[in-house]
């Protein structure tokens, strides 16, 4: 109540009317859609029925606790799983619906509208909502695509102006009745309410429509041409009224209902199902930018409870109501005051005004009912196909088989059994997900002769690598790796094994789930990998629920820590440092003389001495920063003996490393071309030698020995010469 007293009534009060009156129509058409197949004598029954539902949804949801703007009322694609299902009771084989038995199919129809309510009711408290929410699109798509489709071609015997009810495959055989003026008058009010925004844009199209194509009609009447045009809605007729509460009275058919049972609890399913999908997909469509997300478990809660209360009633199936939600909010609405506003606009119009808003014109209402019906094609199936038309990518085979399993689904929705559609429907996605779940993990691989990790090397071992790096593979993981797809990985990781390969390195970073079975796969990948005398290096996080679940199957443990590395970097190290180990001489031990720095390759002995004159020799015991990101830069550093790395520091306090620098590199280069400060943090891994110059130093260089300061600069030229063509080069490799 502190809400609604917060609210400003004059906003709710005028969100709550403008959207009743799109909710009248809406509720009414799919009303009248559902109970088609009963015939003319219940085509007024099936409007209460719509409005029916509305009312006891609007109240149920905002007395379990639903506070906003949203609407509730029919919506097309459960109003058409219904005019299905009613369809097939009535044209049943079963003797005992054979002579019209109205009562026992009534009883059927309301069961499963009551038992889809208690299966969507039962969808929210088990907490299945997130997971529904994940359902095939492509299936949803078809079955609206196919509510659209025939939504819209129920509505051709209305507009052809036929007096009597005539189903819309039958319309071919029926021309000679059809009444030119009424669809004249269906065309201008479909124009009418399409182009509506050209007129005003303060009042919704579909009242544009209705109005100015009721006022249109009666015109005509008033003028003689009644005769040419077809009926109104009318009055409920005397006939049996289709609520259960009048049909379950009737005792001695209730023994037949089990012979319906499978029918009744397939359809409910499928109901239940279909609804749940819809809701979910409508809540975030009416939620508003920022607002809070709909608890999707409470919805489908509030809406079951509200869809059995309906059934008991003698209305049908209810969801969240988009255009009169948006109109509800759009004029004003701030609290769910406005939803019970609508429903009481709703009760007033099903009770006490209904002989009034009988008199509307049936071949209107149907015209914005097509129009509505055209609205509600899928976009994103029409987009699925621009995009099939447009697109040579690489992913034009899965968007195929979506719109394969969209056209599916709507085919056997409307040639078929609508039930049978949504089930083979959700096998067919199934399947397909199977499949693309079975498809390599790999996203990327590439050989190490090209790509190179950012440890900086010798030329021996540049050189050695570029030779010999192909002997390193790495393979870049994406998605789910379970059973299928772990063996299909398995299966190319034994084929490059036979290649010769000396070290394949996985990067699971991308891994977003490992099963039991995937796990185990990996173990044998790597028993297998080292029988051969060969190495399997895993690039993954150490906290991360991959490396978690590979802890759990006792791999890490068996791989042992050398193998495990935080990203794909270190690990192409190892990999290189184990190859180098193997096939050139290791000199991480040794000092190496300053001639044999690629940088002063270019010196003579007498050059050498003048350089070596000019720096100072240092010394860094590992795990010392040498110098700091940010600090003032005015030294070079020639690297003799150890090795060091260069890091970037990360807002959250973590670190990315840029390169490593072996024997014979060098570091710091910039401050002697810039004198800017630091752009990365050094430390020292191993003890480290190294040969220092500073600014004052060069200068001094320069001036004692200008010759030397010459090639020094030439050497730092084609040093970021090479790294920059190195960093061209992985760049593009990574890119292709």
């Amino acid at each position: 109540m502190g809400e609604f007293r917060q609210s400003t009534l004059r906003d709710d009060l005028f969100g709550g009317l403008v959207s009743a009156s799109l909710a009248i129509p809406l509720a009414m058409g799919f009303g009248m859609f559902a109970f088609t197949a009963l015939g003319d004598s219940y085509f007024a029954h099936g409007a209460l029925a719509g409005l029916y539902a509305a009312i006891v949804a609007g109240v149920v949801c905002v007395g379990l606790g639903d506070r906003t703007t949203t609407i509730y009322a029919p919506r097309v694609t459960t109003t058409f799983l219904l005019g299905a299902l009613l369809y097939d009771l009535v044209h049943s084989d079963a003797e005992v619906l054979r002579g019209g038995n109205v009562h026992l199919i009534v009883i059927a129809f309301f069961s499963i509208v009551f038992l889809g309510g208690v299966f969507q009711a039962l969808f929210g408290l088990a907490r299945l909502g997130s997971l529904i929410r994940f359902a095939p699109h492509p299936v949803m798509a078809g079955l609206q695509n196919a509510a659209a489709a025939l939504l819209f071609l129920v509505q051709l015997g209305d507009v052809c102006g036929f007096d009597h009810n005539i189903p819309f495959k039958a319309v071919l055989g029926h021309l000679a009745e059809v009444k030119p003026l009424s669809l004249a008058v269906a065309l201008v009010t479909f124009v009418v309410m399409w182009k509506a925004r050209v007129i005003t844009t303060k009042i919704p199209p579909l009242l544009v429509g209705l109005g100015i194509g009721t006022v249109l009609y009666f015109v005509l009447v008033l003028t003689g041409f009644g005769a040419q045009l077809g009926p109104v809605i009318g009055v409920p007729v005397a006939v049996e009224s289709p609520t259960p509460y009048t049909a379950i009275s009737d005792q001695i058919h209730l023994g037949d209902i089990a012979e319906f049972l499978p029918f009744i609890v397939g359809g409910a399913f499928a109901l239940a199902l279909v609804a749940a999908i819809d809701a979910l997909l409508c809540a975030k469509l009416v939620t508003p930018a920022g607002a809070k997300k709909a608890d999707g478990n409470r919805l489908l809660m509030r809406l079951g409870i509200g869809n059995v209360l309906s059934a008991c009633v003698g209305g049908i199936t209810s969801g969240i109501n988009i255009g009169p939600s948006l109109a509800n909010r759009a004029f004003g609405a701030k609290t769910s005051l406005s939803v019970l506003i609508n429903v009481t606009v709703l009760l007033l119009m099903s009770s006490v005004l209904f002989p009034v808003v009988s008199y509307m014109p049936r071949v209107v209402l149907s015209a914005t009912i097509m129009v509505i019906a055209v609205q509600h094609i899928d976009p994103w199936s029409i987009d699925l196909v621009r995009r099939i038309g447009t697109s040579a990518s690489r992913h034009r085979g899965l968007m195929l088989l979506d719109l394969l399993v969209v056209a599916v689904v709507t085919a056997l929705s409307v040639i078929i059994n609508i039930v049978t559609a949504v089930f083979l429907g959700i096998v067919i996605a199934i399947a397909l997900f199977i499949v693309r779940m079975s498809r390599s993990n790999i996203r990327r691989r590439y050989n190490c002769d090209k790509i190179h990790s950012r440890k900086a090397r010798t030329p021996e071992e540049a050189a050695l690598l570029e030779k010999r790096g192909g002997d390193i593979l790495g393979l870049e993981l994406q998605g789910v790796l379970f059973f299928g797809s772990a063996e299909m990985l398995s299966d190319d990781i034994e084929r490059a094994s036979a290649a010769g390969l000396r070290t394949i390195i996985l990067d699971l970073r991308r891994v977003t789930e490992i099963d039991a079975t995937g796990a185990r796969i990996l173990a044998d990948i790597q028993v297998s990998l080292a029988r051969k005398n060969q190495h399997l290096v895993l690039a993954l996080a150490k906290n991360s629920e991959t490396a978690a679940r590979l802890s759990e199957a006792g791999i890490i443990e068996a791989m042992g820590a050398g193998c495990l590395f935080e990203d794909i970097d270190r690990a192409m190290e190892w990999a290189e440092d184990e190859l180098i180990r193997t096939d050139a001489r290791d000199t991480k031990s040794d000092e190496i003389p300053l001639a044999s720095v690629d940088l002063l390759s270019t010196l003579t002995s007498a050059e050498l001495e003048a350089m070596e004159h000019h720096t100072r020799r240092e010394t860094f015991p590992r795990g010392q920063i040498i110098f700091r990101e940010g600090d003032p830069g005015s030294e070079l550093f020639i690297v003799t003996k150890g090795r060091t790395s260069a890091y970037l520091n990360l807002i959250n306090g973590g670190d990315i490393r840029l390169a490593t620098f072996a024997p014979g590199t060098i570091f710091g280069e910039l401050a002697i071309l810039d004198t800017g400060p630091r752009s990365a943090s050094v430390v020292a891994d191993d003890d480290v030698i190294c040969y220092v110059l500073s600014e004052q130093q060069f200068a001094a260089l320069a001036k004692d020995a200008p010759a030397v300061a010459i090639k020094l600069l030439s050497g730092l030229g084609r040093e970021l010469s090479r790294r920059l063509r190195r960093a061209n080069q992985t760049i593009h490799q990574l890119e292709t």
